[in-house]
């Protein structure tokens, strides 16, 4: 090998290590940043009332910081969101992987990859002014801005990632199972549904994980359609107030930088955190179980 080319070897090599090493540090800058100001919030607030007081009014004349009411708002917008689209992701991943042509997967997939390009914005008008007047149709009772409306949309949103990551999950299943399943005399539905599927399912498992956390992350859809109301319910039909729509509510007003109540977007952004890495560090365990599965 020549001078130049091991040059170069060791140039690139260099800046993939730098691009290694500020993912890290900005991952640690972020940490670091939440958990000083997390600190600062507790020395006035105790941890126990954060966890257990059942009222969120950091705003208001007569304060309370429970954070329960903001955790249940984010998991009952990611629970409808997964309620919808857990079947439609699961069925689209089978069609294509089992049952659609080389044509229709050219045509389908990337139409669905699209629904991930969209503005989540847009997502957010979307819900607000198409969908929920159209619910209000049918469920009359329901207010303008409701966690059903916000977790339908955010449904359609992250159908792309269930889809795409459990058909890579089901493509992985060896051919030999599906030979041995129509050797046997099965149909082609009995195939997939009780012997592909269920060999996929730490999969699959992995991708409706990854789809929860880019829902609980999500912003702009419940700052729009879902309110701004934190109330510890399990109604989908009453405006909420997630923890992501708390901190854009808290960013971009006029509370004081500096103060208790601006410090509990950080106390507030923390309790997300841990949420995400938990599902992070659960998909990647799930992940190299099922690697090793099948190799």
């Amino acid at each position: 090998m020549s001078r130049s080319i091991q040059k170069r070897e060791k140039v690139i090599e260099m800046a993939l290590k730098v691009s290694a090493l500020i993912s890290i540090l900005t991952t640690i800058g972020i940490i670091l940043v939440l958990t000083v100001q997390t600190v600062s919030f507790f020395k006035e607030v105790s941890i126990f009332d954060f966890f257990t007081d059942t009222e969120w009014t950091p705003l208001f004349a007569q304060k309370h910081f429970g954070i329960l009411p903001l955790i249940t708002g984010t998991l009952l917008v990611a629970v409808v969101a997964i309620a919808f689209a857990l079947p439609v992701g699961l069925s689209i991943a089978i069609y294509l992987n089992e049952y659609a042509s080389t044509n229709a997967r050219k045509i389908i997939k990337p139409a669905l990859e699209l629904l991930a390009a969209v503005p989540t914005v847009v997502y957010g008008f979307f819900a607000l002014t198409i969908v929920t007047p159209a619910l209000q149709t049918f469920i009359p009772g329901m207010a303008s801005f409701n966690a059903l409306s916000a977790g339908l949309v955010m449904g359609i949103m992250i159908i792309p990632f269930i889809s795409s990551l459990s058909e890579d999950a089901l493509h992985a299943v060896p051919h030999s199972l599906r030979e041995a399943a129509y050797g046997m005399g099965s149909t082609k539905f009995q195939t997939a549904f009780k012997v592909i599927v269920p060999a996929a399912s730490s999969g699959i498992l992995v991708s409706i994980i990854l789809a929860i956390s880019r829902a609980i992350g999500e912003t702009m859809i419940v700052a729009i359609a879902a309110g701004q109301q934190p109330r510890l319910t399990l109604s989908p039909l009453v405006p909420i107030e997630t923890i992501t729509a708390y901190i854009v509510q808290v960013s971009l007003g006029d509370v004081p930088h500096g103060s208790l109540e601006y410090n509990t977007i950080f106390a507030a952004g923390i309790t997300l955190f841990a949420f995400t890495f938990l599902l992070n560090y659960i998909s990647f365990r799930l992940k190299k179980k099922y690697q090793e599965k099948y190799e």
